[in-house]
């Protein structure tokens, strides 16, 4: 398919054998086109008003449209939230049904029975009046046993996303959410919305294919939202790399509730990262995006002051310090392996009673988090995984999420919406598989990250080596930033792998490590008085 799709585009046209064969072609042959370049096309592909199709048992079948929107290079296309309102308007004229469902285009459903859960919430009778969405969990077909990128997704859907539900509703994650139709045309929360529900807002219409087609094509060009409220007040909201969570906030802000279900079988699956690189391009996307809405006019401290509550404010503002958390973090992981470097103590002495405090914090932290990850049902390697990645997306994504943001905020640079690829050869697949990080090509992040690991080494080495020939005095002041450095070795290990042990195309380009070879000597020699 992959090959038949290049070859359409090269040539500019659908080949005429292909194109015989597949009713959704036939647009595609009255201009030359591009992805990039080409008319809104609307094809009824199954129903259409008097369809007549049925499957094997005789059973009516839905109806599927295809929708291409029309792409202009003078016109911002939105990225995914210009797509998800033009399926709003265009499926407005089709089936203007009550209830929309997102899924994502590499996400499937698992579980037909998740239309009447979701259903069950919205249309209940007594609670169901103000629920705006119902939330299903994003899972995975692809995650292996441990979850080498992902894992710290599996906590946040069983602690983390369960403890918004009570405070107002979780966030709205972009895929797997049922949404009412009219909530995203922008309405406000009334008393009167349960008896305009259970009037039904379901207008199956009797025109033709050919006539909604049309009327489809005239809500799928890029001029329709000039002029109006659509990406502002009406549909998913523009403007940020988050679409889905600045959306689902502005919802809460109008006084509507979100429900969050995540039933034993996994309702939706789809398809996760198989490489630290497009695993690293998702986290700075998510990251950035988040944090964009921080220092926006949407900020829930500001935006969602007096229309949500302070802890649901404070839930949202978890994920919108994601990339702040980069600064701290690289403190944690660079400043007491340079004092161990230069032989200067940062903490109290292991003798001190005031140790005990820097020790609670540290094993209550990582035991809190261990104990998270058992009550998900993950295993011990898959909390010693997302630990990992804990640290390399805070020196990493997060940071370079940080930079560009404040780049943004000055004038200095602009969003964007990075698209992780998901597909991988099969020696790729392989290791993954076998839980083998996969580096492959050079990458400032991964610059960053041969680096801050290299440095805790020669660290870690040289404070074992001032500890063993000065003593007791040199154990008892430089011990606690020793385990902290041993620590960062330790848990970056498949780091150490892939530059300097594995021959294989997943491991680190030499450019890499000589890069930060030099830029450790460069560090070496910061002083420390």
């Amino acid at each position: 398919m992959e090959e038949r799709i290049e070859a359409a585009v090269k040539l500019g046209r659908i080949p005429e054998d292909i194109r015989c064969q597949h009713k959704g072609f036939l647009e595609w042959d009255k201009t030359p086109f591009t992805s990039r370049d080409h008319s809104p096309i609307v094809q009824i592909l199954i129903g259409g008003g008097d369809s007549t199709e049925v499957d094997m048992e005789g059973i009516p079948l839905p109806t599927l449209v295809y929708l291409a929107r029309e792409k202009n290079p003078n016109q911002h296309h939105n990225f995914k939230a210009g797509a998800m309102n033009s399926l709003i308007r265009v499926s407005s004229v089709i089936s203007n049904a009550p209830i929309i469902l997102n899924v994502d285009c590499d996400m499937y459903s698992n579980d037909s029975k998740s239309i009447r859960d979701a259903l069950c919430f919205l249309m209940d009778e007594e609670t169901g009046h103000d629920i705006a969405f119902v939330q299903f969990p994003q899972n995975f077909d692809n995650m292996t046993k441990n979850e080498l990128y992902d894992g710290f997704l599996r906590a946040i859907g069983v602690v983390d996303f369960p403890g918004m539900d009570g405070l107002g509703g979780t966030l709205y994650v972009g895929s797997g959410c049922f949404h009412r139709r009219s909530i995203l045309g922008g309405k406000m929360l009334n008393e009167e919305f349960k008896e305009e529900l259970s009037g039904g807002n379901w207008s199956k219409s009797e025109e033709k294919a050919k006539i909604l087609e049309e009327r489809g094509k005239d809500l799928a060009t890029c001029t329709y939202e000039l002029g109006t409220e659509w990406g502002k007040e009406v549909g998913l909201k523009y403007g940020c790399p988050v679409e889905d969570v600045i959306t689902g906030l502005s919802i809460h802000c109008r006084g509507w509730r979100s429900v969050y279900y995540n039933p034993t079988r996994k309702a939706f699956l789809g398809v996760a990262s198989t490489t630290l690189g497009d695993t690293l391009v998702q986290s700075k996307r998510w990251s950035e995006g988040d944090f964009q809405i921080l220092l926006s006019k949407y900020c829930p401290f500001v935006y969602g002051w007096g229309k949500m509550s302070v802890a649901h404010m404070m839930s949202y503002s978890i994920y919108l310090f994601w990339p702040v958390n980069s600064l701290p973090t690289w403190c944690y992981a660079l400043v007491p392996s340079l004092c161990l470097l230069n032989g200067v103590p940062l903490y109290p002495k292991v003798t001190s009673p005031w140790c005990i405090p820097f020790a609670f914090v540290a094993i209550s932290s990582y035991g809190s988090s261990l104990h998270e990850m058992l009550l998900a049902k993950g295993t011990l390697k898959s909390w010693w995984n997302a630990e990992r990645m804990w640290m390399i997306r805070r020196v990493s994504s997060y940071l370079f999420a940080f930079i560009d943001s404040i780049l943004k905020l000055v004038g200095l640079g602009e969003s964007g919406f990075d698209i992780t690829t998901k597909v991988s050869d099969e020696d790729a697949m392989r290791r993954h598989e076998q839980e083998i990080m996969e580096f492959g090509g050079a990458s400032p992040m991964f610059v960053i990250l041969a680096t801050l690991t290299l440095f805790n080494l020669i660290a870690f080495l040289l404070g074992l080596k001032r500890v063993i020939t000065q003593g007791s005095s040199a154990m008892d002041s430089l011990m606690p930033q020793l385990i902290l450095s041993g620590f960062i070795v330790s848990i970056c290990f498949p780091i150490f792998e892939a530059l300097f042990i594995r021959r294989d195309k997943g491991r680190l380009p030499i450019s890499v490590a000589y890069t930060s070879i030099v830029l450790v000597l460069l560090i070496s020699y910061i002083p420390i008085f």
